[in-house]
């Protein structure tokens, strides 16, 4: 990418990935295959529709849990292919093993991504010398970009404020996707370090602004990453008044998305668009007719019509 495009596309040294990232599903076919030519065309449309700076792979809403290993590979390749260098590629590669992570880092780095995504480490729950451990471990594997990812509600453990300004001041790890919900404590750490925080909860994208953050890593942002890229510009020019306005104008898909699984109203939703998305894999449940309803309803009262 020059750095031109770099320019265009909302990126600077306070934002290593942008301004607007999707955390992207993975398209499937009915039969719960991966959907290869779905996952170039759903890329390509949340890059040149949604207006996306960068998309993540394999993460949660791309049912990281239940693609393989040649799957992951597979869809960095194909996206890469589909959305050449008009946005970045961050691949999910967090796992509770550090071995393994670092094998998917490895793996990642080869296929073409541009960063990594590394969560906590979940349900073995370290201490937070293991996280230092377990980030630098995986920062050093590879020459990308890492991007942390504070989850606890999911994870079990936060990541400490005196860990992430610890783990800062390795080269490579350069941002976190904060959906720990504590202000304060990201004040802190921005405060203190150079690393770019990007909002792990839709809703909380201007709060987030407003302490310094670079932008958000959304759910929701599959149906209004424009209109999210807008609500960010206004705020950075200091058009505050226009912030607020969007902000509340997409409340209700910002949080609607969430009224359950993510990935499951997400997917719901392109399918009502006639966009790649297909079912969800075991043991996520695929939405009911109420839940796509609500959602149709939650979109149109955030100026969004699901319509094919």
């Amino acid at each position: 990418m020059t750095h031109d495009q770099s320019a265009a596309r909302g990126s600077d040294a306070r934002r290593p990935f942008g301004r607007v990232i999707t955390a992207m599903v993975t398209p499937f076919r009915p039969d719960g295959s991966l959907d290869a030519d779905g996952a170039q065309q759903l890329a390509a449309h949340l890059v040149d529709v949604q207006r996306n700076d960068a998309l993540v792979l394999s993460g949660t809403g791309g049912e990281s849990p239940t693609t393989t290993e040649a799957e992951k590979e597979t869809l960095i390749r194909l996206v890469r292919e589909a959305i050449g260098d008009r946005a970045r590629i961050i691949a999910g590669v967090g796992t509770n093993d550090t071995a393994h992570t670092v094998e998917l880092a490895r793996t990642a780095e080869k296929a073409g991504a541009d960063g990594l995504l590394v969560v906590t480490p979940y349900y073995n729950k370290p201490p937070q010398a293991g996280l230092v451990r377990h980030f630098t471990t995986v920062a050093e594997a590879t020459a990308l970009p890492v991007m942390l990812y504070d989850i606890p509600h999911r994870t079990g453990i936060p990541i400490a404020t005196e860990t992430l300004v610890r783990v800062a001041a390795h080269p490579n790890i350069v941002a976190v996707k904060d959906a720990k919900q504590d202000l304060a404590a990201a004040s802190d750490v921005l405060a203190r370090t150079d690393l770019a925080f990007y909002s792990g909860e839709d809703a909380a994208t201007l709060p987030y602004l407003s302490i310094g953050a670079a932008g958000v890593v959304g759910t929701s942002t599959h149906f209004v990453g424009a209109q999210t890229q807008d609500l960010i510009a206004a705020y950075e020019r200091g058009d505050v008044a226009e912030a607020l306005r969007l902000h509340r104008q997409l409340l209700p898909i910002y949080t609607g998305i969430f009224r359950t699984a993510g990935t499951i109203l997400v997917k719901a939703g392109l399918n009502a668009q006639g966009l790649p998305a297909g079912p969800v894999r075991s043991p996520l449940v695929d939405a009911t007719e109420d839940e796509t309803a609500q959602l149709r309803a939650d979109c149109l009262a955030a100026g969004v019509e699901l319509t094919a």
